[in-house]
């Protein structure tokens, strides 16, 4: 409700939010739903698997689409508050990834993995910490507010490698393991056809897969942005336009904007 009050005040000033990041927004807000809903929160306390599915929608694809949902001029008016422009340093890379990897691991350790589980309070508490760790993280490379400036393309596209590769490895434990880690979930039964330790290989699978077509994903759309802003930045550069301000124009979206203003043209 708040965003499309701020949308629609940006577009009677003349400055409206482009529609994809408006139905990135409303997607990030489905999946949410999608993920807390009935049908998937029950089942995701009977099976791994469907657990997985549940923590890959609220950690990665809700937050990911959350954050293509923002620009800068939506958020001034939280920026503004002090302690909500404090917060900015999370969104750091070198602050985010250490609290997106921490954040992972540590929920997935059994005593509090099975806790969330069995007490509401926690589970809630688990489900906003996967949501804003994975916002931090995607934050970092989309870059809805200015990030350091040694961070540009080919540090975002290492940055996505070593996220994966941390995924990769807690998938790889949950599929290789000779027995089931979760306790809750081995009651020496098959539920759906799966045994517990085919459901938490399933579940392994499941965190891998998505964690993969992601990363392809990401790691297509950086290399076609590096390319296009390498072109970019070499025409700003013949047109006269210094170094630095060329990078930081083509950087943040201004490089067109700036080639083709009246100063370059003359």
């Amino acid at each position: 409700m708040l965003y499309g009050l701020r949308a629609r005040t940006l577009a009677r000033r003349g400055t409206p939010v482009p529609r994809w990041r408006i139905a990135a927004f409303a997607a990030a807000v489905a999946l949410f739903a999608v993920a807390l809903a009935p049908p998937l929160e029950d089942r995701a306390e009977e099976l791994f698997a469907f657990h997985m599915i549940q923590h890959v929608l609220l950690g990665d694809l809700a937050p990911l689409l959350f954050v293509l949902g923002l620009t800068g001029p939506l958020l001034r008016p939280l920026l503004a508050l002090r302690p909500i422009a404090a917060l900015k340093g999370l969104a750091h890379p070198l602050v985010a990834l250490p609290l997106w990897t921490l954040n992972l691991y540590v929920w997935h350790v059994p005593y509090l993995y099975e806790s969330a589980l069995r007490h509401d309070a926690v589970h809630a508490l688990e489900h906003l910490s996967f949501f804003t760790a994975g916002a931090l993280m995607w934050a970092a490379v989309i870059e809805v507010l200015p990030g350091p400036a040694w961070f540009g393309t080919a540090a975002k596209l290492g940055y996505i490698v070593v996220v994966r590769l941390l995924e990769t490895v807690l998938g790889n434990v949950f599929i290789w393991a000779g027995s089931p880690i979760y306790s809750v979930y081995d009651d020496g039964s098959e539920l759906y056809g799966l045994s517990p330790l085919r459901d938490q290989g399933l579940a392994g699978t499941i965190m891998m897969i998505e964690g993969s077509l992601v990363t392809l994903g990401a790691i297509a759309w950086l290399f076609l942005r590096w390319g296009a802003e390498s072109e970019l930045r070499q025409q700003l550069l013949e047109q006269g336009v210094d170094a630095r301000t060329a990078q930081r124009a083509v950087r943040y979206g201004r490089g067109k904007e700036l080639s083709s203003s009246p100063r370059n043209e003359a």
